[in-house]
C-alpha cells in the first residue's frame, strides 16, 4: 500500500512535469509520420547513367532489343551535373530510370556528382561487347559478383536454369511487413523504451535539483519505494506511448499481451540505466553527453535493422537489438513468441540486476 501511494504521488508530481509529456507528445508525432507521411509500399526507381561507345548499327540493334521487351517509350531530357547540362534520352520502368548520354566523361560526371550508377558498353576487335561500371562503394559484394558474372555467361542459358530450379515454401502462411508496419519497431523502440532513460535521468535531475532527495534522505521511507515509483510512472507512460503507435496501425492483428510484456520488460530496463545514471552526475547538463552517446550506441542496431546485409556480430550484443527483433516478431503473422518471451526474461534479469546496484548507489548518494 506505502508503494502505491508513493506511486500516485508521483505520478501528480509528474504530471506538473515538462518530462512527462515528452514521450506522450512524441509518440503522438509519431502516429501522424507513420498515418500520413509513410507509405504503405515504397517503389524504389534506380537511376542510371549509360554511354553506348557503339556503331550506329550496335545502338539500334540494342533499341531493338529494349523495344522487344515493351519499352518503346524514349524521350528527350537534360540532366545537370554541377554547372554542365547534359543532353540525354531518357528510359522510364517501373524499377529504373535509364539515361543515355553521349559520352563516358557524361557518365562520370553525373556518376560522381548524383551518386547512382553509371555504365560504359563498347565493343572490342573480336566483336564482343565490354562494360565498364561506375559505383558509388555501397554496393554489396553479392551486386558485384553478380556483374561480373552477367556479363562471362549466356544470359538466356542462365535464365533456363533459373526458371528449371524447383522452389518449395518452408512457411505458406508468412505475410511480410508493409513498409509502415516495418518502421513500427525501431521508432516504437526509441519512444517507447529509450527515450524513458533520458526521461528517468531528467526526473532525478530535477528531484535533485529542488531539493526532493535530499528531504527524502530523512524521511523513514525506503530508498528502493521510492525508485520504484519512479519506474512505474515511466512505465505507465511507456505503455500508454506504445499503444498510442500500435494500435491504430496494426488494430487486432497482432498479440498485444506479447507486446505489453515487452514494452513494460524494455520500459523496466530503460528506466533503471537512467535511474543508474543519474547517480553519477549532479544536473542534466553535466550528464548530457554521457546520455547522449548512450542513446546513439543503442540506435546503432536500427542500422543493422533497415540495412539488413549489414550485420555485425558484435552489435547483436547491444541491448536495443533483440528489444528490436523482438517488437518486429510481434507485428509478424506467427511470429517467434518464444523469442519474444526470453527477451522478455532476459530484460527482466537485467533490470534486477541494475535496480540493485541502483538501489546501493543512491543509499550512498542520496543526500549528496
Amino acid at each position: 500500500m506505502k508503494l502505491l501511494s508513493s506511486f500516485k504521488k508521483e505520478i501528480i508530481l509528474a504530471t506538473r512535469s515538462f518530462y512527462f509529456y515528452i514521450e506522450i507528445g512524441f509518440a503522438v508525432i509519431i502516429l501522424i509520420v507513420l498515418l500520413f507521411a509513410i507509405p504503405e509500399h515504397t517503389n524504389m526507381v534506380q537511376t542510371e547513367y549509360i554511354y553506348m561507345n557503339l556503331s550506329a548499327q550496335g545502338e539500334q540493334y540494342i533499341e531493338n532489343e529494349l523495344q522487344k521487351q515493351g519499352i518503346d517509350d524514349i524521350q528527350a531530357t537534360e540532366i545537370e551535373a554541377g554547372d554542365v547540362t547534359y543532353n540525354a534520352r531518357l528510359i522510364t520502368t517501373d524499377e529504373s530510370e535509364i539515361y543515355l548520354l553521349d559520352s563516358e566523361n557524361a557518365v562520370r560526371e553525373l556518376s560522381e556528382q548524383n551518386m547512382n550508377i553509371g555504365a560504359v558498353i563498347s565493343m572490342d576487335d573480336s566483336g564482343e561487347l565490354q562494360y565498364k561500371y561506375y559505383l558509388q562503394g555501397y554496393e554489396s559484394d553479392r551486386l558485384k559478383n553478380l556483374m561480373s558474372v552477367l556479363h562471362n555467361v549466356n544470359t538466356q542459358d542462365m535464365m533456363d536454369k533459373f526458371e528449371s530450379q524447383e522452389v518449395r515454401s518452408i512457411s505458406t502462411d508468412y505475410v511480410p511487413l508493409n513498409d509502415k508496419q516495418n518502421a513500427i519497431p525501431p521508432l516504437l523502440a526509441f519512444s517507447g523504451s529509450l527515450m524513458g532513460m533520458f526521461i528517468m535521468a531528467a526526473f532525478i535531475f530535477l528531484d535533485r535539483e529542488e531539493g526532493v532527495i535530499k528531504a527524502y534522505a530523512i524521511t523513514a521511507s525506503s530508498v528502493s519505494r521510492y525508485l520504484l515509483s519512479k519506474v512505474f510512472v515511466l512505465l505507465l507512460t511507456s505503455v500508454v506511448s506504445g499503444l498510442i503507435v500500435v494500435v491504430p496501425i496494426m488494430g487486432f492483428q497482432i498479440n498485444y499481451a506479447l507486446m505489453l510484456l515487452l514494452l513494460i520488460t524494455t520500459g523496466f530496463f530503460a528506466s533503471t540505466l537512467g535511474l543508474l545514471l543519474g547517480t553519477f552526475f549532479s544536473d542534466m547538463m553535466k550528464s548530457f553527453g554521457v546520455v547522449f552517446i548512450f542513446i546513439i550506441i543503442l540506435l546503432l542496431p536500427s542500422l543493422a535493422y533497415f540495412i539488413p546485409s549489414w550485420d555485425p556480430v558484435w552489435i547483436k550484443i547491444i541491448p536495443s537489438y533483440p528489444m528490436l527483433q523482438s517488437f518486429k516478431e510481434i507485428m509478424l503473422k506467427n511470429g517467434d513468441a518464444v523469442y519474444v518471451l526470453l527477451t522478455s526474461a532476459g530484460f527482466t534479469a537485467g533490470s534486477i540486476i541494475l535496480f540493485a546496484i541502483t538501489n546501493i548507489r543512491f543509499r550512498k548518494t542520496l543526500s549528496v
